[in-house]
């Protein structure tokens, strides 16, 4: 093949290398190792040092749901954060965590950990990234000219990426390696063993997934039924774990949020996407983005969209048609995945050492310098984030890298990508619109709104106030909206769902701490807290009777989110209180049986939700 290497065991073979005086060259490669050496011992006593000694986010989170995993827990659960941050807890871990938004089988490489303590298994994690580091170095070196130590080297100068992989324990060093050799083999001409590979990568990440488009634009076929034919069997065994209602929960409800954007904070520009950016300048939500560039959801969805489908169908067409090597048009395919994610940060910039290292390769001397300024930037915390440099640095790599590509692409096909692109995100943006005006924030009046504030739910209503679940700075705590005041009350542990108590003026909640849970009483006239013995209250199948006892608010989950209908209990109507392709939970009433309040995550994260206020008289802002 044209575009394959003639590699020798050292990995140099360059014509300059061949040039270079003896002594020259033997001098270079010893400053190389010893500044190599001197990388990796910085290395070990910071960033190791501290993953080690520390139980960080988020690996307590993929330990929590291997744990989930080994006691059979249903899968759906594991994107309660409520229920998960319990489990959290019970597994000797005192933090926030939660698994949105990993695939079913995101867990399974670290199920075989939960006979360890927390801390033991993240070790044992951290030793294995290391060797999935070093395996990544080796394979890099074995498919260009560069050595071990100049691959190292330069994954150091994108030091805070690599910190903070191993400071949290983070999978993607595991992921890199899974994509890295996976196109180890498709460049050996083993495209079968390659696309197996980026088949599992898409099962536990969905990062392999796109790479479909890739062999397919390649005219790859053993790579595509490598794809296939180790996704299908991966598929099979999260059915055989979680049974076919919570798998496909995870497809039609979990993912399709995932998709676009919805984890976490969809807001934040600390999550350096161009979804995220769209959404802060064109979709206004109360508390998480009171005061966007232009308030126009249908221009967010529309852009979503278009940009999505124009980056998929001009790298596509691009590698179609262009005339370029498996390694340079790898390299600008898998920069567009990584652009198209709609979850990153800092540790997620570690995947693009893989195309890095591969547009190197041969890349002009000018070049070469911009690549690695692009890849350090890309790599280090960069303010002020609201103006999202990493967007611009990552858009601008993708162009640097896909130019040879893109201008060979001809007019005709350009147009029709364009149009077909354009066409769909009209229609698409049009059916999220729809959608989007049925939500509650389009009809309904925000309760307790408070700037910043990423969960509120479970409102229960006393004489003495409202109370809720809230995060707080390091665990769940109540809100007690009482007197023009919202007053947080923290009790040593997570203070979960809230509800009124028997005598109508206190508020029992589930205190988790120290691996148990304890049902509390709170009296909002003594302001004391004392365990009560009640069993544990459920997770879901919420309903309330109105203090009238003429309605009913309840919940209904059937094959999409969940949503709230009300009955009346005398004349058996039922009536859809809620809308929106998002969940509505929690309804409780308030004391005159007038309004019911109740969370929703609409505009905003899964499982995030916002407290609202819906009449029964009508629909009022």
């Amino acid at each position: 093949m044209a575009n394959r290497f003639n590699l020798n065991e050292g990995g140099v073979n360059s014509s300059s290398s061949r040039s270079e005086p003896r002594s020259n060259r033997k001098s270079r490669l010893l400053v190389e190792r010893l500044a190599a050496l001197l990388a990796l011992a910085v290395f070990l006593a910071t960033s190791f040092r501290s993953g080690w000694s520390h139980l960080d986010t988020d690996f307590p989170n993929y330990y929590t749901a291997s744990r989930a995993v080994s006691q059979r827990q249903a899968l759906r659960n594991y994107y309660d954060w409520t229920w998960f941050v319990r489990q959290m807890n019970y597994s000797g871990i005192e933090q926030i965590g939660a698994y949105t938004p990993q695939t079913p089988l995101t867990m399974l490489p670290m199920v075989g950990l939960v006979g360890l303590s927390p801390l033991d298994a993240k070790r044992v994690w951290l030793i294995l990234n290391l060797a999935f580091l070093g395996g990544t170095i080796w394979l890099l070196s074995r498919v260009t000219r560069f050595n071990a130590q100049e691959i190292w080297l330069l994954m150091f100068c994108g030091f805070f990426s690599l910190r903070t992989n191993f400071l949290y324990g983070q999978y993607y060093v595991f992921l890199l390696f899974l994509l890295t050799l996976g196109f180890y083999f498709f460049y050996r001409e083993r495209p079968l063993i390659g696309g197996s590979l980026t088949g599992l990568a898409f099962a536990l990440k969905l990062y392999g997934g796109p790479f479909l488009f890739y062999f397919v634009a390649k005219r790859k076929w053993k790579a595509v039924f490598g794809l296939l034919s180790a996704s299908l069997p991966l598929v099979a065994l999260a059915l055989v774990l979680f049974g076919w209602d919570d798998v496909r929960y995870y497809a039609t409800v979990v993912l399709p949020r995932t998709l676009e954007g919805g984890s976490i904070d969809p807001y934040n520009p600390g999550v350096p996407t161009y979804s995220t950016l769209l959404r802060r300048l064109f979709v206004r939500e109360p508390e998480l983005n009171p005061a966007p560039f232009w308030d126009a959801p249908w221009v967010f969805f529309f852009l979503r969209t278009l940009l999505s489908l124009t980056i998929i169908g001009f790298t596509t067409a691009g590698i179609d048609v262009g005339r370029r090597t498996d390694r340079d048009d790898f390299a600008w395919f898998m920069i567009a995945v990584v652009m198209l994610s709609t979850s990153t940060a800092s540790y997620t910039f570690i995947l693009l050492l893989l195309p890095l290292v591969l547009l190197l390769q041969d890349a002009r001397p000018r070049l070469r310098t911009f690549l690695v300024v692009l890849w350090v930037l890309l790599t280090l915390p960069l303010h002020p984030l609201w103006l999202f440099p990493k967007v611009w640095l990552l858009s601008t790599l993708y162009l640097v890298a896909g130019w040879p590509f893109l201008r060979q692409i001809s007019s005709r096909t350009a147009f029709a990508i364009a149009t077909l692109a354009l066409v769909v995100a009209i229609v698409d943006a049009n059916r999220h619109m729809t959608a989007y005006l049925k939500e509650p924030g389009q009809h309904f009046m925000r309760v307790a709104p408070q700037r910043g504030a990423l969960f509120s739910s479970f409102p229960a209503v006393t004489p003495g106030g409202m109370f809720y679940q809230s995060i707080g700075r390091d665990r769940y705590a109540l809100r007690w909206l009482h007197d023009n005041r919202n007053e947080e009350l923290s009790f040593g542990g997570h203070a979960l769902h809230p509800r009124v108590a028997p005598d109508g003026v206190s508020i029992d909640f589930e205190l988790v701490a120290n691996r148990t849970s304890t049902i509390m009483r709170f009296n909002p006239l003594t302001r004391e807290a004392v365990p009560v013995a009640m069993p544990i209250a459920g997770d879901s199948g919420v309903s309330a009777v109105s203090p009238d006892g003429i309605w009913t608010a309840y919940e209904v989950t059937q094959g999409g989110p969940t949503q709230i209908w009300i009955r009346n209990r005398l004349t058996a109507e039922t009536r859809l209180l809620t809308g929106g392709d998002c969940n509505n939970t929690a309804p409780a009433w308030e004391l005159n049986s007038k309004a019911v309040l109740f969370a929703s995550d609409c505009s905003r994260a899964f499982g995030l939700p916002a407290i609202y206020r819906a009449e029964l008289a009508g629909d009022k802002n």
